[in-house]
């Protein structure tokens, strides 16, 4: 389990359009908590085409994680191609992580997946029933806001990059 560092936390481009760059940034912890406690993710997985299709998954180890038909377009897409952005559907307050993936293979951090996945969507899926399609997004760089419009939107405008793992 790699740390997940912060890089740099700055305005999105161009800068005209965001706020003063030296206020109004967002906290990183508080919208992690946030996004952990949501129950459904937008999952956008490109392989020529672009994919995108909600998922469940919980955030554990510094990374998004969440399980798939091992056949799904989605798997097939990041064993090809293994970069994801996953977001919360609020666009109100939102959070968008661009992610490099990982297929988890071993039974241990399957189990580790389940431990938390389980309780947070009452299944009881075991080991077996996942031993294919369980992905693990870290993230690269991540964007977030905390208003839908105007000044809430352009003063909060925070993007953060992730040093490589």
């Amino acid at each position: 389990m790699t740390e997940l560092v912060i890089k740099s936390i700055d305005r999105p481009q161009p800068a005209a359009y965001f706020g003063p760059p030296e206020k109004g940034f967002l906290n990183w912890e508080t919208l992690l908590w946030r996004f952990a406690a949501e129950r459904s993710y937008w999952l956008a997985t490109a392989d020529g085409k672009p994919h995108s299709m909600p998922v469940w998954g919980i955030w554990q180890d510094h990374a998004f994680k969440f399980s798939t038909a091992g056949t799904s377009k989605k798997a097939t897409n990041l064993r090809h191609n293994p970069y994801a952005v996953v977001h919360t559907a609020n666009t109100e307050a939102t959070l968008i992580i661009e992610c490099s993936a990982r297929e988890l293979q071993t039974d241990v951090e399957l189990q580790r997946f389940l431990d938390d996945y389980n309780p947070k969507y009452r299944w009881s899926f075991t080991v077996d029933d996942v031993r294919e399609g369980v992905f693990a997004l870290t993230p690269n760089k991540a964007f977030a806001w905390a208003q839908g419009e105007g000044d809430g939107f352009s003063d909060t405008a925070t993007r953060w990059t992730f040093a490589p793992a």
